[in-house]
């Protein structure tokens, strides 16, 4: 029998574990600007359809910052730093620069907050807020933001290679890659779904339109038709690194299920795409969503709110940055 000693023990334990769980999470809330900065979400809102309305291609990159960010260090706005002279920071790595794009956007939103504001908004939680509303103004899925969010003072491009999946990833790989972050296969599945929206550089797949593998010549996966007007767009003697091409050849501007669509049609324009036919367990997912358009969008939502909650700092950790490119001195 165990002692009322030893129980009284344990039930104080386990409340002081409740109480803790309650805390930290207390800190990352919906609404959390409510008091101290009551128009933070529509600001972010405005300054994101602004520049939707001169470039409907930002929307893309605005959600694969957010992304970018979290898989490093954490949803802590470290990806948005600029490199100094001694340390070269997240987005001038291989994995980011030149394609990764939008941080004019969150300066203007937090140029905006700041005005405002000053001094409590976040980038991290801009950057949140954005990647919300760019799949959302692009005909995808409003969905509550939990923030609380502090800023990082730590940009490392080193560790970009070990954190960010690359396009040439297999199933296994990226699902370890997801589960290292706390995502599920189907969570994995799910947010591959941002890349109906958007363009790739040509340097990310050309690899499948030319010599692929050293024994064929392209990609066998990959639908004939599809690939010689890829090979059309992105030349294999050219030496033009800003070439680019759509990731979903029918809608490239709006948030919906084409991009699944396009993988059963053997048109993933990465192998990390198309490779999801390979795993019986991924391509039913795959089907499931190419055949639900809304189920699809709130899962999608939901994954979102899950992968903003990796690592994040919360409370009296990092800082509140007055520029999202520099740390406070």
């Amino acid at each position: 029998m165990v002692s009322s000693k030893k129980l009284t023990q344990l039930c104080v334990t386990f409340w002081m574990a409740v109480l803790f769980c309650q805390s930290v999470q207390s800190h990352l809330q919906v609404g959390f600007y409510r008091n101290s900065c009551g128009r933070a979400e529509s600001i972010v809102r405005g300054a994101v359809r602004d520049a939707l309305r001169l470039d409907r291609g930002v929307a893309a990159g605005l959600v694969r910052l957010h992304f970018h960010d979290c898989f490093v260090r954490g949803c802590e706005g470290s990806v948005l730093l600029d490199s100094t002279s001694s340390n070269k920071a997240e987005k001038d790595s291989p994995a980011n620069y030149p394609s990764l794009r939008g941080f004019e956007v969150i300066d203007d939103a937090k140029a905006r907050l700041e005005a405002e504001c000053q001094g409590v908004v976040s980038c991290a939680d801009i950057l949140a807020f954005a990647a919300r509303d760019s799949f959302d103004l692009t005909g995808g899925f409003d969905y509550d933001v939990q923030a609380g969010r502090r800023d990082g003072i730590v940009s490392l491009a080193s560790e970009t290679y070990s954190n960010l999946p690359p396009p040439t990833f297999n199933v296994d790989q990226l699902t370890q890659r997801f589960s290292d972050k706390g995502l599920t296969q189907e969570e994995m599945v799910t947010l591959s779904g941002a890349h109906t929206i958007g363009n790739s550089h040509c340097r990310s797949f050309t690899y499948r339109l030319y010599n692929f593998s050293g024994t064929h010549s392209q990609d066998p996966s990959l639908d004939s038709q599809y690939a010689a007007s890829l090979r059309k767009s992105c030349p294999q003697d050219s030496t033009d690194p800003n070439l680019e091409v759509p990731m979903d050849t029918r809608t490239p501007t709006i948030s919906d299920v084409n991009y699944y669509k396009d993988i059963l049609a053997n048109r993933g324009l990465f192998s990390s795409d198309q490779i999801l036919l390979t795993n019986p367990a991924t391509a039913s997912e795959v089907k499931s969503n190419a055949r639900s358009p809304s189920g699809w969008k709130k899962k999608f939502a939901a994954a979102m709110v899950k992968m903003g909650q990796i690592e994040v700092l919360t409370g009296n950790k990092g800082e509140i940055r007055a520029n999202c490119r520099v740390i406070n001195s």
